[in-house]
């Protein structure tokens, strides 16, 4: 069941995506060669819950820790640890927030110093992709819209999207009714209408769009040891225009 949102709702979504992107803002900054995850991801629980909100996945479904951190091939739901930045790595960070009731949910990734030109051109054309499926969460789009144009601008790159990870709604609680694919499917998925909110996340590879995931039954990888990217947005929907929920200063574009 798709859950609308009502103005306030939004606004309280809104309030709890300013938490994520500093958070995110303050992460890149400490992003270095030599800083552990376990170091950055006490630094973003410190960082939220200085800033009133709670960091969503931290215990979700036994999830330990505030933030997922997902270094090089590794997509999505890193545990952070012991592992350290190196120079030239890419290091993926995905950030829920709970705040006053609400949920938003944001990821980005970040280069650590001089990166290769390839590692680079994937992170430019992964952020590129989320932006063209924000352009195309259009009151009475249809899901299926942002599909097609997240799908349309990674492979005419030449990059792969992930088929087993998809974009979903967001809100009242982390993970809600309708998935948002990266790819196209033979059914476009709902209509967009206003009140929905939605986490749009392209999450593309240089390789194989194949997965697998690790022992600790939450890491997930590229099967070819490629580097792997993911960016994410908070969208409202509304009657001006897609609503991005989780910049420093939410914007409505389009």
């Amino acid at each position: 069941m798709i859950i609308r949102k009502s103005a306030r709702e939004i606004e309280l979504m809104a309030a709890a995506g300013a938490v994520v992107a500093g958070t995110l803002a303050m992460l890149e900054e400490q992003l270095a060669a030599g800083v552990s995850m376990a170091e950055l991801d006490r630094l973003a629980d410190e960082y939220i819950h200085a800033h009133g909100g709670v960091p969503t996945s931290k215990g979700y479904k036994g999830f330990p820790a505030a933030t997922c951190i997902s270094p090089n091939d590794m997509i999505v739901h890193g545990i952070p640890g012991d592992y350290r930045a190196a120079e030239g790595d890419i290091i993926s960070f995905d950030i829920g927030v709970t705040k006053d009731g609400m949920i938003a949910d944001s990821a980005s990734t970040f280069p650590v110093g001089e990166i290769a030109p390839e590692a680079q051109r994937l992170l430019d054309v992964c952020r590129a992709a989320l932006e063209a499926g924000i352009d195309a969460a259009q009151l009475h789009a249809a899901v299926g819209d942002i599909s097609a144009a997240v799908q349309g601008l990674v492979e005419e790159a030449g990059f792969a999207v992930v088929r087993s990870l998809v974009g979903h709604g967001v809100g009242r609680a982390y993970h809600e009714d309708p998935q948002v694919p990266n790819f196209v499917v033979p059914y476009r998925g709902p209509e967009l209408v206003e009140g929905m909110t939605i986490a749009i996340e392209p999450m593309i590879t240089a390789g194989d769009p194949e997965v697998y995931i690790h022992d600790d039954e939450w890491s997930i990888s590229t099967v070819d040891g490629s580097l792997a990217a993911h960016f994410e947005h908070t969208v409202a929907i509304t009657a001006e225009g897609p609503r991005v929920l989780t910049r420093a200063a939410p914007v409505r574009v389009g």
